[in-house]
């Protein structure tokens, strides 16, 4: 076990709906959600309050059915539901491991969730509890960033860490420019100027505004979580 000494104890992570397919073209793989959940649950057990925002992007997204013709909020309203999929399905996944989690809805759904509210969210936190923030913010037009921007405030938690596929944020995009430059550091403007695609604007706005740093690495690479929640300089930090 990596002993190194934990520099974040409360922090937020932001989940695509898109990692937990694998390989596959839609849905949630079991393989790969049971690998992610396994690096959660990994650092919860070392003492770490974990808040965690998956999308839905492996399912429905929002505002690609209402460019099909779908009533924007409602498709909004389908993608939210889409997320507590997601957040049901790594719960299952984080309690086959042992850890104990809560998913809050910012959408009623009783049966399945708890409704989120604030102090409740922050005593689960407390008590050891990983807290699954689904339904986005509740609202129409705003994205699962945005929604991991605010519950990062909410919560206090330390740093927002946005888990992708690539190991941080470059200047174009590496998978179809081999010369793509990744930066190690960004400002939140530098981010928000250069539409660099870290996050949309209202997500970085309201980190920027609260002074929540955001950290952009590759949930892919094997112990990379860890690695970041012990302070080394993995991916892209913007601050």
């Amino acid at each position: 076990m990596n002993q190194k000494k934990l520099v974040y104890r409360r922090i937020l992570l932001k989940i695509s709906g898109e990692a937990l397919m694998g390989d596959a073209d839609y849905g949630i793989d079991p393989a790969t959600i049971l690998r992610v959940a396994g690096e959660i649950h990994d650092l919860a057990e070392q003492g770490v309050e974990i808040g965690l925002v998956i999308g839905g992007g492996n399912i429905f997204r929002g505002a690609g059915l209402a460019q099909g013709g779908i009533d924007r909020v409602t498709g909004d309203h389908m993608g939210m539901l889409a997320t507590v999929i997601n957040a049901l399905a790594m719960q299952d996944a984080l309690e086959k491991l042992g850890s104990q989690c809560r998913v809050m809805s910012a959408l009623k759904i009783n049966q399945v969730s708890e409704d989120y509210i604030r102090r409740r969210a922050v005593r689960h936190l407390e008590k050891g509890r990983i807290v699954l923030f689904a339904a986005g913010t509740g609202n129409p037009f705003f994205t699962t960033d945005s929604a991991a921007s605010l519950r990062a405030i909410e919560i206090g938690a330390e740093i927002m860490l946005k888990a992708t596929k690539v190991d941080g944020v470059y200047d174009s995009d590496p998978m179809k420019n081999p010369d793509a430059v990744r930066y190690e550091k960004l400002s939140y403007d530098e981010a928000i100027v250069k539409k660099l695609g870290v996050m949309d604007t209202t997500a970085l706005v309201l980190c920027r505004d609260q002074n929540v740093p955001v950290r952009v690495f590759n949930l892919f690479e094997p112990g990379n979580l860890l690695r970041v929640v012990q302070g080394e300089a993995i991916g892209t930090l913007v601050e």
